[in-house]
């Protein structure tokens, strides 16, 4: 388990990271999702002993990332999959790994299969290598040391939408067999199909956490109406808010039951309703976020 608590992290007079506590639980998915900036990346790097904190805690199994005796047999870290010797093949820096964790020879090979890094690809020096072959070797020295815990900073990046599913797969597999994955994003629907938990910061401060399903109930009942108007006029008057989508339906707080005695009683015909799935979800982060949005914002 990964426990992060009372975390803060300031530069001179910046808050990057502000009084962040949340979990990551065994055989689980966390998403820990924000936009750019919003403080993912910081936190991810005290974590694993990068940065300092200045005050607060984050601990793996109830342990400083630095006190772990042989880390990457327990930790799995990619934070950059840029920050590789570009001097040197994929297999040396596997090689190097393997060695510096004390594992077997042919563990090297048993994972270049594993993340599909042909011989050809493995023998090629980094700097040749594309963004996505970058991220699979990444991966794959996250993985060599068959660790129970992943920290992954955006490892989607550069993967064609066959190494994204790969991604997936992967890590769905991993977090049923028992391990640990915290998985940062900034856009929501990379990791939405995968993560059992979600954790959203913004401006350096956690603006919402919970499970997944716990979150989509959160962002409430799409419905629309050839009386759109009206049925705004009828929720509004019982009490409940709504936010209209570009395409003409509305997102609401109320439940689907409540929607439907309000559009009843206000003689008002849905054509849709239902709860709020990705999409809404997708409408809540913003909101949440909308203060660390770079697009939009008034110059």
């Amino acid at each position: 388990m990964i426990t992060i608590d009372s975390l803060t992290r300031k530069y001179g007079d910046f808050t990057a990271v502000d009084n962040v506590t949340f979990e990551a639980r065994t055989g689980r998915v966390t998403g820990f999702l924000g936009p750019n900036g919003a403080g993912k990346s910081t936190t991810m790097r005290v974590m694993v002993g990068l940065t300092p904190p200045t005050s607060g805690s984050a601990l793996i199994d109830g342990r400083r990332f630095a006190d772990l005796p042989n880390p990457g047999r327990e930790v799995g870290v990619l934070l950059d999959a840029s920050a590789q010797h570009a001097g040197r093949t994929g297999r040396e820096i596997l090689t190097i790994a393997q060695r510096t964790m004390g594992l077997p020879k042919g563990s090297v090979d048993a994972m270049l299969e594993r993340v599909s890094l042909t011989d050809n690809e493995a023998n090629r020096r980094v700097r040749n290598y594309s963004l996505g072959m970058r991220q699979r070797l990444g991966i794959a020295t996250a993985l060599i040391g068959d660790p129970h815990v992943l920290i992954l900073d955006e490892p989607a990046n550069g993967l064609d939408p066959a190494g994204i599913r790969w991604m997936r797969d992967l890590l769905r597999g991993y977090a049923n067999r028992g391990g640990t994955v915290l998985l940062s994003s900034h856009l929501l629907h990379e990791i939405e199909v995968i993560a059992d938990d979600l954790v959203v910061i913004g401006n350096g401060r956690i603006v919402a956490q919970g499970t997944k399903s716990e979150l989509l109930e959160a962002a409430g009942t799409v419905v629309r109406s050839d009386d759109l108007p009206g049925l705004v006029r009828a929720l509004d008057a019982a009490g409940h808010s709504g936010t209209p989508y570009a395409d003409g339906a509305l997102r609401t707080d109320a439940d689907a039951s409540t929607i439907g005695k309000v559009a009843l009683a206000a003689g008002v015909a849905l054509t849709e309703l239902r709860a709020a799935d990705g999409a809404g979800l997708e409408e809540m982060f913003l909101e949440l976020t909308a203060d660390t949005q770079r697009e939009g914002v008034a110059a």
